[in-house]
């Protein structure tokens, strides 16, 4: 079941950036594959607790249609499927570095926990 590309229109370019993140897991797919490089789909899934299989394969496909994921699919048995940030991929991680930099002073701001692999950690840790 193919999806249509988002095209808008927009109000702005926020809007536009939105709407190729939007979704629980799209931003830490992005943070994955620009932390640790190309990732099989289950290195995927492990280094992201709580994604369901259904909605990792959902953002993936999105993400690969918005043109910020490579899927490099090598023809062997067992099949095997690699994903990677393409330029526009890290060109847009690289934009969310601010954000994400105001998200961590939230976080010890207001002494939240942080999810690292499945384990919490306090902030002052």
């Amino acid at each position: 079941m193919a999806t249509q590309a988002r095209r808008g229109p927009y109000f702005c370019g926020i809007d536009a950036a939105m709407d190729v993140v939007a979704g629980k897991w799209k931003s830490l797919i992005l943070w994955e594959l620009d932390h640790y490089g190309v990732r099989r789909f289950a290195e995927l899934r492990r280094g992201l607790p709580g994604v369901s299989e259904k909605m990792l394969i959902q953002h993936l496909r999105e993400m690969e249609e918005d043109g910020l994921v490579h899927r490099e699919v090598y023809r062997e048995v067992p099949p095997k499927v690699e994903y990677s940030l393409t330029e526009h991929g890290v060109s847009l991680n690289a934009a969310l570095a601010s954000l994400g930099a105001w998200g961590t002073e939230r976080i010890r701001r207001i002494g939240a926990e942080k999810v690292s692999a499945g384990v919490a950690e306090t902030s002052q840790s």
